[in-house]
């Protein structure tokens, strides 16, 4: 009987080889050696798996994307229907410490942010995701509103603020670690969240 592939398991070594390496070193940190190195493999392997350096990191978006999607269900399953813990409960996936926190992920996806302006195939894998965020955002939004006021006018806009709120505390937070005391993230945003959506009241 032949043995079960493990291309999956291999492919996911590799991905979680250049999240190390970009989490600290950023992706021009990462070379085909680093990437093994970090992974347990040989270089072979990783070109084997991976044609180019990009189609790891285009796998790696996928999988911030999938990280933080899964953080999130896990907290909308404990909130409940009230609009508001669904919103909080949404910027606490993205920002929040605790058991389930990535900061690997969330060092990462600046990296990330930063390729999406020199590489046209990262900018595309990094705006299908956060399209798919700021989706599920502005269906929170909206139910804020409607509760509050309503209606839901102004939903996009208030989203769209709310998500850059969230990436500019992540770059923040990776570039001047000490101007953003540790823990206080998801709070600072979800205050300036609801502040912002009682102006849109």
């Amino acid at each position: 009987m032949p043995r079960p592939s493990n291309t999956a398991e291999r492919r996911e070594q590799i991905i979680e080889g250049l999240l190390n390496v970009i989490a600290t070193d950023g992706y021009e940190g990462a070379s085909t050696a680093t990437i093994a190195k970090a992974a347990g493999l040989g270089s072979g392997l990783v070109h084997y798996h991976f044609k180019t350096k990009q189609a790891i990191l285009l796998a790696l978006i996928e999988r911030i994307g999938a990280l933080v999607e899964a953080r999130f269900e896990r907290r909308r399953d404990a909130a409940g229907d009230d609009p508001v813990v669904l919103l909080r409960a949404f910027i606490d996936a993205h920002l929040a410490l605790g058991d389930d926190a990535e900061p690997r992920a969330a060092a990462a996806w600046v990296v990330v942010g930063a390729e999406a302006l020199r590489q046209p195939a990262v900018s595309e894998a990094y705006q299908r995701v956060v399209a798919a965020r700021l989706e599920t955002l502005e269906g929170l939004v909206s139910e804020v509103l409607r509760a509050r006021a309503g209606h839901a006018r102004g939903a996009r806009e208030a989203a769209a603020g709310i998500m850059a709120a969230t990436a500019g505390v992540l770059q923040l937070a990776a570039a001047a670690p000490s101007a953003m005391p540790r823990g206080s993230a998801a709070r600072v945003v979800e205050r300036m969240a609801l502040g912002l959506l009682d102006g849109e009241s």
